[in-house]
């Protein structure tokens, strides 16, 4: 995987140019972070990942890789950190929505040959942030991950939507974009999907939800993305996911 500080070379190198004028659509998506992200960084992460995917082995016959698959809240873990020695892959890719994961999940995952997939997903689609989706089409997009999976025999292991909140300044734009209700909604149709035996469910929201139903306020400075605490939480649960997963 490329450094953070190597994307960021690179994010900027491109916004020098393209605020230039040659690219017109990307250098006024600058003063939007989300078209910013759309136009320029997204292209990037994903090119990027299909050279980390080149570079990476193939397991050995007695490894037992993991794929922890999503958005930032994947893409900020570092799962070297939480996992140590452990042949975990982050497949994460900030901004994303389940029909965009779904476009490379055959590259950065089935490709990969994982005996698991760790999905946190669904956030983003609350959010809006390639239009208006209905929970049902999460839900679809949700299935739709676990048949590749399951058909490429990949076990699956769908993470509760985290809970948020709006503590913090930081964390206001993300708390109006997402609804309470829809999050509970769709980790309980997560819950009862995994219940059928399809797949495991991880349920982070419960370990991370105070008094009030929001997200604890020492785990994210944002209210969204879990900071080190927050991942001193999140790491057992998902081992313990894995561990059953893989027994």
């Amino acid at each position: 995987m490329h450094e953070w500080k190597d994307r960021k070379v690179l994010v900027l190198g491109l916004g020098a140019f393209t605020s230039a004028g040659p690219v017109r659509g990307a250098a006024a998506a600058l003063w939007d972070p989300v078209g910013a992200w759309r136009a320029i960084v997204a292209p990037v992460r994903i090119a990027a990942e299909r050279e980390a995917n080149a570079a990476l082995r193939a397991p050995a016959p007695d490894e037992s890789r993991v794929v922890f698959f999503g958005d930032s809240i994947t893409d900020g873990w570092r799962l070297d950190e939480s996992f140590p020695g452990k042949p975990y892959v982050n497949r994460g890719i900030g901004g994303q929505t389940t029909p965009q994961m779904l476009i490379r999940f055959r590259q950065d995952v089935v490709n990969l040959h994982p005996k698991a997939v760790v999905i946190l997903a669904g956030t983003n689609d609350i959010a809006g942030n390639t239009g208006p989706m209905r929970l049902e089409d999460i839900e679809a997009d949700y299935a739709s991950l676990a048949d590749i999976a399951r058909a490429s025999r990949i076990r699956v292991i769908f993470s509760s939507v985290l809970p948020i909140h709006n503590y913090t300044d930081r964390a206001k734009d993300f708390f109006a974009q997402r609804s309470l209700e829809k999050i509970r909604a769709l980790n309980t149709w997560l819950k009862n999907y995994c219940d059928t035996g399809a797949c495991l469910y991880l349920d982070y929201f419960s370990h991370m939800v105070d008094a009030s139903g929001l997200l604890q306020k020492d785990l994210a400075a944002d209210g969204l993305h879990p900071n080190e605490a927050g991942h001193k939480i999140m790491a057992p649960l998902a081992q313990a996911a894995i561990d059953k997963a893989l027994k």
